[in-house]
């Protein structure tokens, strides 16, 4: 005989190969998935590893954003700073102010800042256009991607303030920092024309530092720094550790959840793969028998069986790892939303490192059965090939012979009993299938579950403010120099609270108030909550406890529980604008706000505290919109406003973890699927004559169906069985790791999601999916004419 792939050897592969088209076909689909689905999983993996580390160095993120005082330091002065020892790159000096625009819609957005660049590339801070073009003249403004939305897709517009004449910008870009540099760009001409004595213009500087790793080295840059310009030129500085800090928070909670998914895929991966490969060489043992009885060696048959795995096998590779990455860029760009981070791609090495380790897979998958084979006598390779060993499975056939089923059934049932090898690579597919959905019907409730208790407040029809200005976006720390906030004063509570109660259509309202606190023990300052009121419809989910119904209670955070070491049921003292209390902790709430700090008590036990805010619910068949443009026509004389809620909707960070876990699981399924077709397939062919027997005694192409398909129903039952109690305890693993990485423990609304019936459900999705694998072989085998399948050798 000749080498491998020569002569007699290469026409029995070409043989194998093409001969058996149905089974060639489905180990090519099959392991394409199973890499696909390994690809996708791997990619995750590496994707949740530092995402910011790798997004920061990608973009060349600034260590240190400065703020100087155009008045004080000359552009000369600014960049001669990039030649102060330890500063190894800088960009700028770019013009920066702040902005308090309306959207198009007339709602107010929060304080942004806007710098001012020509060109969005930079040897710091080299940002990442998301999607349109540079702005590139007055008029035109690129938004941070965190904007992204409905209310600002490209074209759309803004006005610079709510002042009559303010400009209108067109937005024609969204682009990324990952330094949080700016909220906004706009050319440099545009950003000075927008300075005003409220808002002055600053010069931005970005720089890099060869030694950056601690708060105390970035300390030390920054001293430098402004050791090199004039006194008091240097206004205010952000450090990149705290976006870092931050990212990494926000990352962390999703960590869990890709692993556990990246998991599933690889291990079921390998099993998909190395079943479908050992169940091809295995059920040609005959045909291996017939070879070596005309002279074919016991190495030329291994090399020959070894490679008809191969050839179908490396094509699937080749294709699964094209589809895999097609698939993983709908996966990344999610992951880059949630992680907030720069363009991710699938790793280089990823693509190597799959495709090389599932050739491995499938080599041993192959050689195993080839090697037993090749061992082999002659005559009994070709008594093996022809049915399964005497006696196996016997047993089964007995016992559900006596079941009051049509004969059909029973024979199905007891044929998984034949091939207790093949059975169980089956039974592993269908119960890592039926993990997976389990898993995600759970993780998806979960956190629908976290949406919905997140920010309670946004509950209301209508938000009134007393004056002051909302929510404000991170900005650079001033420096001791630098000027105060110059902030709107208040509006008088008492009359904002007579307007609110005066208008036709108020229901119920109470007022909040945001104020920072010192607490004994606890280094710096926390955010302290007050209410007045019934402030039930804004309470937060509790994990124990319960929520402030009276004086001298205080609701906390997990994250200040573990950090000052108390428990519910203890007391703490806080102090506001010199006012001391002693505080009773009432409750355990899940707010992840402030690094879990922040505190919550009723605005009785403060006095000097005067309400921000009044969360109001309209009467029924009241329009929030109209019932807050009138009441605003009354406040915002006062020093107020009014606006009203957007419809409670899921967060975009929940609806991309939803949106993942769905593909995810998709997948997962379409693999567990593809074994069992692959499985059914060698089964079927292996028993086609058995089949033919069974034919010409009478049995119709429906019974026949009935058979194979009855053939997997005890492995989908089984594989629901030992999936479902899996997928849950999976669960019950994953969610509170993904909680802790947050900085909190999960209160029961988002642990406790399952209900009986879903469970029922999911355990019939594994008998489903067995059913759906198996759907095409049985309806092959319905089709054979009896002659044929008794002529089948």
């Amino acid at each position: 005989m000749t080498r491998f792939g020569g002569g007699a050897l290469g026409r029995v592969i070409r043989s194998g190969v093409g001969r058996r088209r149905v089974q060639t076909v489905v180990i090519a689909v099959a392991t394409m998935m199973a890499v696909a689905s390994a690809v996708v999983a791997g990619s995750l993996i590496v994707a949740a590893n530092a995402p910011f580390d790798h997004a920061f160095a990608k973009q060349q993120g600034a260590h240190l954003t400065a703020q100087f005082d155009p008045a004080k330091v000359t552009a000369a002065q600014l960049e001669a700073t990039r030649e102060q020892t330890g500063v190894t790159a800088s960009a700028g000096p770019y013009p920066s102010t702040t902005i308090r625009p309306e959207d198009s819609a007339g709602l107010r957005m929060p304080t942004l800042t806007l710098v001012g660049r020509s060109d969005p590339k930079a040897d710091v801070d080299d940002l990442d256009l998301r999607s349109g073009r540079w702005a590139t003249k007055t008029g035109e403004i690129v938004l941070s991607e965190s904007f992204a939305g409905p209310a600002f897709k490209l074209g759309s517009t803004l006005k610079t303030s709510d002042t009559e004449g303010s400009s209108t910008l067109t937005v024609v870009g969204l682009a990324l920092s990952v330094s949080k540099t700016a909220d906004a760009w706009a050319t440099p001409a545009q950003t000075r024309a927008l300075a005003s004595a409220d808002n002055p213009l600053t010069s931005q500087m970005l720089y890099r530092f060869d030694s950056a790793g601690t708060d105390r080295q970035i300390t030390d840059g920054r001293k430098k720094l402004a050791a090199a310009v004039p006194s008091g030129a240097l206004l205010g500085s952000q450090s990149y550790l705290e976006t870092k800090r931050a990212a990494d928070q926000g990352a962390a909670p999703t960590i869990p959840f890709l692993i556990a998914f990246g998991v599933l895929g690889i291990v079921m991966s390998v099993i998909i793969v190395g079943s479908v490969t050992s169940g091809a060489v295995g059920s040609s043992l005959r045909r291996i028998g017939i070879l070596k009885a005309i002279g074919f060696t016991p190495r030329e048959v291994v090399r020959a069986y070894v490679a008809q795995a191969l050839i179908p096998a490396a094509v699937g590779i080749s294709l699964g790892v094209v589809l895999g990455n097609v698939l993983a860029v709908p996966l990344l760009d999610d992951t880059e939303q949630a992680y907030g981070t720069a363009s991710l791609t699938v790793a280089w090495w990823v693509d190597i490192v799959v495709p090389l380790a599932a050739l491995v897979v499938v080599g041993v998958a192959a050689l195993v059965p080839a090697l037993r084979a090749g061992r082999l006598r002659t005559v009994e390779a070709i008594a093996v090939g022809r049915a399964p060993r005497t006696g196996r499975g016997q047993w089964a056939h007995r016992v559900a012979g006596r079941l009051p089923l049509p004969r059909a059934v029973t024979y199905g049932l007891a044929s998984p009993f034949a091939h207790p090898v093949r059975t169980v690579a089956m039974l592993l597919a269908v119960a890592f299938g039926t993990v997976a959905a389990t898993f995600a019907v759970g993780l998806t409730s979960s956190l629908t579950a976290v949406g919905e208790a997140q920010d309670p407040e946004d509950r209301a029809a209508v938000t009134v403010f007393a004056g002051g200005p909302g929510p404000q976006p991170v900005e650079v720390k001033p420096e001791a120099s630098a000027e105060g906030n110059s902030e709107a004063p208040p509006a008088d509570p008492a009359r904002i609270r007579a307007a609110v109660e005066a208008q036709e259509g108020t229901a119920s309202y109470y007022a909040t108030t945001q104020e920072d606190a010192t607490v004994a023990g606890v280094t710096g300052s926390v955010s302290l909550s007050l209410y007045e009121g019934d402030s039930r419809p804004g309470s937060y989910e509790m994990i124990t406890g319960h929520w402030i119904d009276g004086a001298g209670q205080v609701v906390v955070a997990s994250g200040f529980l573990e950090r000052t070491g108390t428990k519910i049921g203890d007391t703490v003292r806080v102090t506001l604008q010199g006012d001391t209390r002693t505080l009773r902790i009432v409750g355990e709430a899940f707010d992840t706000e402030d690094d879990g700090m922040r505190l919550h008590a009723g605005m009785a036990d403060f006095p000097k505290a005067e309400p921000r805010t009044f969360l109001v619910e309209v009467k029924s068949g009241v329009s929030p919109a109209a019932y807050a443009e009138k009441l605003a026509e009354t406040v915002r004389p006062l020093g107020g406003d009014a606006m009203a809620n957007s419809p409670s909707q899921q967060d975009n960070f929940v609806l991309i973890l939803q949106s993942m876990a769905a593909l995810l699981t998709l997948m997962l399924v379409s693999v567990a699927g593809l074994g069992v077709l692959n499985s059914v397939v060698i089964d079927t062919r292996e028993r086609v004559h058995d089949l033919g027997v069974c034919k010409a005694l009478g049995m119709s192409p429906r019974q026949t169906v009935g058979l194979v398909l009855a053939s997997v129903a005890g492995i989908g039952v089984l594989g629901g069985l030992i999936g479902v109690p899996a997928g849950f305890a999976l669960h019950g693993i994953v969610l509170p790791v993904m909680g802790h990485a947050a900085g909190t423990d999960l209160p029961p609304s988002v642990l406790d999601v399952y209900v009986p019936w879903q469970l029922v459900l999911l355990g019939l999705a594994g008998i489903a999916i067995a059913m759906l694998g198996a759907l095409l072989p049985a309806g092959w085998a319905a089709k054979a004419r009896t002659a044929v399948a008794l002529r089948t050798e």
